[in-house]
């Protein structure tokens, strides 16, 4: 029988992709270390077994608090139940770097992105013509160009 996880799911069904794990391995290295295959793979196992300890915890720990979602603060007070409390500091950096990297992703990658850059008469101006083509598109006509004429009302 396989052992299991606490969602019923066997151990063996978790993984991390052996790719980038393996990327990882080569660049916590020197150049010139080689690592065998099985250590590789012993190394993505321990790792996974890791996350599962802490994520455990983690768990324990949110239950004990009377929450239902697991937060930073419970991963890092598991951390530190499982004796791992040297690395919090270094953990926290890490997420609030995490954190910071992915607002800077969201603002710049993001379909709005520009709009803070848009005076109020201009976003009127790209709302009335997203009307238009959406009016268009409804009617079967055809779509309106991408700029609005300059003697185009607004009032349409």
């Amino acid at each position: 029988m396989e052992p299991m996880d606490i969602v019923g799911k066997s151990k063996e069904d978790a993984s991390l992709p052996k790719a980038t794990m393996t990327k990882i391995i080569k660049e916590m290295l020197p150049p010139d270390v080689r690592v065998a295959r099985d250590a590789q793979d012993l190394l993505i196992e321990c790792c996974v077994e890791f996350i599962n300890l802490v994520s455990s915890e983690s768990n324990e720990v949110c239950n004990r608090e009377d929450k239902r979602t697991i937060a930073p603060e419970h991963v890092l007070k598991a951390l530190e139940v499982l004796g791992f409390g040297d690395y919090i500091e270094e953990v926290y950096a890490a997420y609030e770097q995490h954190k910071l990297e992915t607002m800077q992703d969201s603002l710049k990658g993001g379909k709005w992105s520009n709009v803070a850059e848009m005076t109020e008469e201009e976003a009127l101006a790209e709302q009335q013509r997203m009307f238009a083509e959406a009016r268009a598109r409804m009617n079967g006509g055809a779509v309106p160009s991408k700029q609005p004429d300059a003697d185009q009302s607004l009032d349409s």
